[in-house]
Order: C-alpha cells, then sequence, then structure tokens
C-alpha cells in the first residue's frame, strides 16, 4: 500500500473523470492511495514534495475495469478456433483438466500483465474448473495478481452436474456439492478483504445453468450473502443455452435465476446476450449487473448483446476480455471500440457514444464489482486508480477530442502511466512491478505445460473442433 503521506501531482492532462465535467488542461493530486484533488492547472496546489508527472498531451482516465475473465485460458489460446460455444467448451473440457498451479500462476501472470498494459487497473477473475491433486490454482493466481499488482476480484466458480446428470461437461472435471460449497466458504474466508483500499475481493461463482444444478445455484446463493460477498455466473451467452434451459427446465434463463433467486443489487452476469424486454426490465428493477465480452461473443458467434436498450432501461453494464481461449490476446482498452462498433452496427451511429464505451470500462465495471464508492471515476476521495494515456502521437494528435482517440482507435495509444492506488504499475509502456517479458514468458511455459501434460493424458489438442 502506498504510504499515507506519499504525494504524486500529475499536470497539464487532458481529465475524463467519467463523473463530472472534462477539463481540457487539468491536474491530479494524489495523496496514499487516494485521490486528494483535481481541478484545472490555474488552481493546481503548489504540493511541494510530492511527486511530479507530466501529463501534457495526454488524456487521465481512471482505470479500466475487467469483470469478466478466465485466465488458466491463456494456456489454452487459439485452439477450437471455427466452434461455436457449446462445441468449443465440448473440446476444450479435458484439455482445462490438465492444468496445475503452475499452469495457473503462469497464465495469470501473463493474463493480468496484457490487462495492465491496456490500461486495467481492477480485474475480476471466474475459476471454475479445480482438477484433484493439481495444487491450490486458487492462490496461485492470487499470488500472480500480487505480483502484477492490481486489483483483484477472483470469483471462486464450480461445477457439478456432469454429463451423467444432463450437464455439458464430462463428468471427471466437475465436482460434488459439498465439496464445492466447503472450498467455496475456505476460499472467501482466507482471502477476501472488505477494506476500502482492498485489493482483493472474492465472490461466489457457480459456472453456467448447464454445468451446475439447482441445488448449487440455491445454496451458494446463501453462502455468498451469508458472508456479505458478490455472486457472479454465466447467462444468456448463446441460443444454445436458451434453448437448453427451457428443455430442462421449461424457463428461459433469466426465469429460471430469478426463480433460483440469483438475481439483485449484489449479482452481475457474463454475457446476457441473448434477453428479452422482459429480461431486461427484470435486470433494471433487481438491480442485477452484466459483463459485456463483445470480441469472445463474436469469436464464438453468439451474438450482440442489447447494451444501448440495456443502457437507456437503467441496467447496470460493465465490460469484460472473457477468457484468453475465446478472445484471443485480447486487450480491455480495445474491448471500448469493440463495444461500441457492435451497438452501432445493430442499432446505428448513435447507439453507443464513445464516452459511455469509457463509462461501461470504468464506472459501469466498479457498479458490477459493488466498488463504485471507491472506483470508476476520477473524485476526491477516490482510490487513486489512473491511466495516463498518451494521445499526442504523430497520428493520434490529428485528433482534437481525447476521447475519441482513445475510444475509436484502431491501435491503443501509448499507455504513459497507469496507477493503482497511487503506485505505477505500468510506465511509458511497460511493466514495472514483473519484468516485462518474464510475464510474457511464464505464458508461454504455462501454454506449452497444458497442452504437453494433455498430450500425455491422450487428449488431442488442435485448432479444429473435435467433439
Amino acid at each position: 500500500m502506498t504510504p499515507a503521506g506519499t504525494s504524486t501531482l500529475i499536470e497539464n492532462a487532458y481529465l475524463a473523470p467519467v463523473a463530472g465535467p472534462e477539463i481540457a488542461s487539468g491536474y491530479i493530486l494524489v495523496t496514499g492511495d487516494r485521490i486528494a484533488a483535481l481541478g484545472p492547472m490555474a488552481e493546481a496546489p503548489t504540493a511541494p514534495g510530492a511527486a511530479r508527472i507530466d501529463g501534457s498531451g495526454c488524456l487521465a482516465t481512471p482505470g479500466l475495469v475487467n469483470t469478466h475473465h478466465h485466465l488458466y485460458q491463456w494456456a489454452s489460446q487459439g485452439l477450437a478456433q471455427d466452434a461455436t460455444l457449446f462445441e468449443w467448451l465440448v473440446a476444450l473440457y479435458r484439455v482445462w483438466a490438465a492444468m496445475d498451479a503452475e499452469v495457473v500462476e503462469g497464465a495469470a501472470t501473463a493474463g493480468l500483465a496484457h490487462l495492465a498494459l491496456s490500461g486495467c487497473t481492477t480485474s475480476s477473475d471466474h475459476h471454475y474448473l479445480f482438477p484433484k491433486g493439481r495444487g491450490d490454482l486458487f492462490a496461485a493466481e492470487i499470488e500472480a495478481a500480487r505480483a502484477v499488482g492490481l486489483r483483484f476480484h477472483p470469483a471462486r466458480g464450480s461445477m457439478d452436474r456432469g454429463r451423467s446428470q444432463g450437464g455439458l461437461p464430462p463428468d471427471e472435471v466437475v465436482e460434488r456439492l459439498d465439496e464445492i460449497l466447503d472450498a467455496t466458504a475456505e476460499a472467501v474466508d482466507a482471502h477476501h478483504d472488505p477494506s476500502f483500499s482492498s485489493k482483493l475481493r472474492v465472490a461466489v461463482a457457480p459456472c453456467s445453468p448447464f454445468s451446475v444444478s439447482a441445488e448449487l445455484m440455491t445454496q451458494a446463493a446463501e453462502l455468498a450473502r451469508s458472508k456479505g460477498v458478490r455472486l457472479h455466473t454465466h447467462l444468456a451467452e448463446t441460443l444454445d443455452e436458451e434453448e437448453l434451459c427451457l428443455r430442462q427446465t421449461g424457463m428461459r434463463p433469466v426465469a429460471y435465476m430469478e426463480k433460483l433467486g440469483w438475481l439483485g443489487s449484489d449479482v452481475w452476469v457474463a454475457h446476457a446476450v441473448h434477453l428479452s424486454d422482459s429480461d431486461i426490465g427484470v435486470f433494471a428493477a433487481t438491480g442485477t449487473g452484466s459483463a459485456h465480452c463483445p470480441s469472445s461473443n463474436g469469436r464464438l458467434g453468439a451474438g450482440i448483446a442489447r447494451v444501448s436498450d440495456m443502457l437507456r432501461r437503467g441496467a447496470n453494464v460493465g465490460l469484460g476480455v472473457d477468457g484468453s481461449a475465446s478472445a484471443e490476446l485480447t486487450g480491455l482498452a480495445g474491448e471500448m471500440r469493440q463495444a461500441l462498433l457492435f451497438q452501432r452496427a445493430r442499432y446505428g451511429p448513435t447507439a453507443l457514444t464513445a464516452r459511455q464505451a469509457l463509462e461501461l470500462a470504468t464506472l459501469g465495471g466498479a457498479r458490477n464489482l459493488g466498488r463504485e464508492r471507491e472506483l470508476g471515476t476520477l473524485e476526491p476521495g477516490k482510490l487513486a486508480d489512473i491511466a495516463l494515456w498518451r494521445t499526442d502521437g504523430a497520428f493520434a494528435a490529428a485528433l482534437d477530442d481525447p476521447v475519441c482517440a482513445l475510444v475509436f482507435a484502431t491501435r491503443q495509444p501509448p499507455l504513459a502511466r497507469l496507477l493503482v492506488g497511487g503506485e505505477t504499475v505500468v510506465e511509458d509502456d511497460e511493466l514495472r512491478t514483473v519484468p516485462h517479458d518474464a510475464a510474457g514468458a511464464a505464458g508461454v511455459r504455462a501454454h506449452r505445460r497444458l497442452i504437453r501434460v494433455a498430450g500425455e493424458q491422450g487428449v488431442a489438442v488442435s485448432a479444429e473442433v473435435h467433439p
């Protein structure tokens, strides 16, 4: 944690606070791990002794918040390249069953470092597959986040419904209900930090309606609420899921979740692509959030979420990059552009603005994680999670609007500085916490180890689909 008396003054930057008006030339004063003040440069304090960051030519935004990921999948990128969601899962479940703590730590290190380099200061992760005898996978990704320096919200996932019980995953990769509940409670007790400045909070996250029993869903919700932590799952990602839910429960996914007690202001779901008008109304009325993952939805052909309609009706939406095996090498900054383009492709050029896309990636994400008091905007008293983007480069300088230069750009603007709680994680597009090249190399080793071990277990690994 940044020492309480430490001060940093960012000067001459274009400020896009998300909450409140933008400032063409402004300052941000950071004291300890929080924003102490911000405003026009004409009103900047002298701040004797403060470290100074020259923000000339830069856009300052809140750090981006990633609200859906599967970090272990960094080790399985490029497989089942032309598959639907269900085909992709069937092809990869047994590959993932070969992972161990070494694979997870390496994959998480690379994945989180990649996120940091795309302006992300807070990331969730949904880890739902726990092969027996393979080490403490949950602790492995927590250690990786600590090393990279991001704020982390791992969600202890689970699956208890294998093929023999009508689920999608093979029986060998699911856990028993009692094992899941015990392990989830232990994860919360061991790791969850509810403090304002927390860098580590834990959520409870059964995987999806097609891999989890109704009993697990209801008991997991009871467990989470008894411990005061949030709930997360996949929902309404594909039409295949909807058809399966109708066939097995007689209800569409949102109605099924409502029956199980899985809607509310302490719940956020991933994807929410196939929502009806009434579903959107239920989300808005109950405060249920969603993580929009446009690149993954496009890669798997799942469809385009009705983000514009959801925002218009008051439902909260954040962004997620989703697992690296369904959105290869996707950075969070780029998902702002993808979200904007997807909505405009479906609804027209006014469907989503650049500033709405930035809000999805910041305040929308903070709300999904229940941290809007601490994160998501640049305001005095909030945590000093700040991204400083260089928008005065040789080509970007032709754009007078720095927010447009960030969101519309095919190539992300250089990241001049990334602060998490006032501490530098990235400077001049280089990691300053873990060695830059070493983070990438950790991901390569994780990939090679996973593929080798899967092969030793007789699992075919291919870019093609082999259900």
